[in-house]
Order: structure tokens, then C-alpha cells, then sequence
């Protein structure tokens, strides 16, 4: 994997860069121009953090006087907001145009833009799937006292339209989270300590810097190894860390030269996972689908084989042609489940059990190892 090299040389006759010439690679320039360079449909996944028009009017203190370093750059400074309005469309339309059919997009924000950003989403054609909050475990304090503290912020999920086929790796996401369903709401501390880059006099290398963690999450759940992920607005190099790390292509934009050097240092010195390590589990959608009469026909179940419910209060004989028998009646193994249990439906795979020396075990079990058994046998065809 290239990384952070220079600027990317002239693309094709029609202006525009390859894929290749800017892959893995933080672009100094602006973010508008730069996307209008990028092929169409050629990235998977984008996170942007853009500004945010937080309208600071003033210095703010702390109680002991001394000033709060917060965001006074210009490039978060809009005439109204009108023109964050329409710079807001300009971005979003340009990602959409770069963003694959079936790719998807993150906006963080605060209170300050993210409901007009939510809104811009919705008219440009993406189609919203969750927001996200970010629960801070450290929050500044709200030092007048005059509002409550700001605690949080706000990520977007959309996806390019509605028929979107993107990527959300549920099950990863469960396990990550101890076998719970990953919620909307993130408890992560903000970025501090080693991870905050300082520039040479020792102050805040970028004053809105995100922290790794929620970057990792964002990628580990919603793209895969190998896809290219688009940050417009890059900063010093977050999303091109984490992205490095999880065996991610990665294009940056950013048009502050300090920055694209700091993020260009802080991505070279990230050390990649290997291919083993980034393995992550499979959905069991997408896994490759074995019928109750494969298990006959290969071997597993012979047919006569008396299966049991979980109990063994019900028994019920495999036929040849991967039926059951059962109380006067045969069947699927989900149609003959349903019947002794007097239901509409059943899951034949969870409730039938095969007698394995002393222990009553799920057929699922034998499933699970014919499908093993078949896709080693696939990795290993000539």
C-alpha cells in the first residue's frame, strides 16, 4: 500500500485523476476542486467531519481566566448561514457523484450544522439509515453556565439511495460489543493525551481533532478491507490512520498544508494488521446455503438416524430424501418442527438434535461443517 505521497500527477484527457494516482494519499487542495477530479463511482465508503459554523463571537474563558483553545480558523467562518447552506449542497452533491451505488457516507456534526447538513443529505438523493451519537466520557465543561454541557455530537448514516446494497457488518459489531446489538449511541472519550497531535510550539497540531477509536468503529462496521474510503475534509489524517490499520484504501482531502504534513507523518508511521487479524466474521446471510438434504447426500445424516427435539421427548426418522418422519406425518425438517409443536413455523436447524455419544447437539452443528468442508474444498480447486 502507497502512502501520502505528493500531490497527484495530471489524470486522463478529461481532467480527471485515476483511481490509482490518488489512492492511499492525502491531496493538498480544496476540497470542491478535488472531488470534481475523482472518477464517478469509485469510492466506497466517505467520512467527512466538515466544518462546523460554530459562530464563536469573542474569546471564551475559564473560570480561572485562562483562554479556551477552541476553533477561530478561518475555514469555519461562513458570511451567514445562507453560505453554509449552499457550500454545504456543493460538497455533498460532489461526494455523491465519486460515491459507488452502493456505498454510504458519515457527517459529523454538532447542533451548530448537523441538522441543516441532515436536511442538505435528504435533498441531494441519500438516504438516511441511523444517526449515531457520540457520547463524550470527557466533555468540556460549559464554562458560563448559561446552557448544558456539551456532551455529545451527532454522526449521519446514509447510504446513495434507497436501494442501496451497503455495507453493515452486523455480526462483527455484535461480537465487538460483547454479543449485544451495536447501539446508536457511542460512549468514546475524546481525542487526548499521545493521540493529539501538537504542532512545533506544543498547542493543538487541529483544534476539532477526532479520536481514532470512533474512526475504527465507523470502518470496522461499515466497509470491508480492501475498499477505498473518502475524507474530504481530512484534517490531520484520522480516518487515513484508522483506515491504514484495517487494511482500507484510503483518498484524504485537505487544503491546509500544516495539516496534510502532519496527517502525511502520523498515516507513514501507522502499522498496518495483517491479513489474518483483519478476518472479521461473516453474516450468516451471506453464508452459502446448505439444505437439510445436502447433509444426506454427503454422508453426515444416514438416512434412518433418529433426531430428537431439545428435550428428547420427540423422536423423528431421516428419510432418504431428507425428509422426516414423524407422529403420522413427514416433511421438511421445518415443516415436521412446526407440527409436533402444534406452530405455524419453526427453525428446523435449532430444534432438531442428533444424539452425539451421550449428548444431544444441533444439526446445526453438522451444517456448520459441511459448509466448512465445502469452501476449503473450493479454496483448494484447480
Amino acid at each position: 500500500m502507497r502512502v501520502c505521497g505528493s500531490s497527484p500527477s495530471p489524470g486522463p484527457a478529461d481532467g480527471r485523476d485515476s483511481l490509482e494516482s490518488v489512492l492511499d494519499q492525502i491531496i493538498l487542495d480544496d476540497c470542491l476542486r478535488a472531488l470534481a477530479r475523482l472518477p464517478e463511482a469509485s469510492v466506497d465508503l466517505i467520512f467527512a467531519d466538515p466544518p462546523y459554523n460554530l459562530q464563536l463571537d469573542g474569546e471564551l474563558l475559564r473560570p480561572n481566566n485562562t483562554r479556551v483553545d477552541g476553533v477561530h480558523q478561518d475555514w469555519d467562518r461562513f458570511d451567514d448561514l445562507a453560505a453554509y447552506d449552499r457550500f454545504t449542497r456543493d460538497w455533498l452533491r460532489a461526494c455523491r457523484r465519486v460515491l459507488k451505488p452502493d456505498g454510504a457516507i458519515w457527517v459529523i456534526g454538532s447542533y451548530h450544522n448537523i441538522f441543516r447538513v441532515g436536511a442538505a443529505l435528504q435533498d441531494e438523493g441519500f438516504w438516511l439509515l441511523n444517526d449515531v451519537i457520540w457520547r463524550k466520557t470527557n466533555p468540556m465543561p460549559n464554562f458560563r453556565g448559561r446552557r448544558f454541557t456539551n456532551a455529545h455530537e451527532t454522526l449521519i448514516w446514509a447510504a446513495h439511495g434507497p436501494r442501496s446494497r451497503y455495507t453493515f457488518n452486523y455480526d462483527s459489531l455484535k461480537a465487538f460489543n460483547d454479543d449485544l446489538q451495536m447501539r446508536s449511541d457511542w460512549l468514546l472519550p475524546i481525542c487526548s493525551g499521545p493521540e493529539r497531535l501538537k504542532d512545533d510550539t506544543g498547542r493543538k497540531a487541529h483544534p476539532t481533532q477526532k479520536p481514532e477509536g470512533l474512526l475504527y468503529r465507523v470502518l470496522l462496521g461499515t466497509s470491508r478491507p480492501g475498499d477505498v474510503v473518502l475524507d474530504p475534509f481530512a484534517g490531520t489524517g484520522t480516518t487515513g490512520a484508522a483506515a491504514r490499520r484495517l487494511g482500507r484504501h484510503f483518498i484524504g482531502i485537505e487544503r491546509d498544508s500544516d495539516y496534510v504534513k502532519a496527517a502525511r507523518e502520523r498515516i507513514a508511521a501507522v502499522e498496518p494488521l495483517s491479513q489474518q487479524d483483519l478476518d472479521t466474521l461473516k453474516p450468516k446471510r451471506a453464508a452459502k446455503r446448505i439444505p437439510f438434504g445436502a447433509l444426506v447426500e454427503s454422508g453426515l445424516v444416514q438416512p434412518g438416524t433418529a433426531l430428537y427435539d431439545p428435550r428428547a421427548t420427540v423422536k423423528a426418522q431421516v428419510r432418504a430424501d431428507g425428509t422426516l418422519a414423524c407422529a403420522g406425518a413427514q416433511g421438511s425438517i421445518h415443516k415436521i418442527g412446526a407440527h409436533v409443536q402444534g406452530r405455524s413455523a419453526c427453525n428446523g436447524w435449532t430444534f432438531w438434535h442428533f444424539r452425539d455419544g451421550g449428548e444431544l447437539r444441533p444439526i446445526d452443528v453438522l451444517r456448520e461443517r459441511l459448509r466448512t468442508q465445502l469452501e476449503n474444498g473450493a479454496e483448494h480447486a484447480p
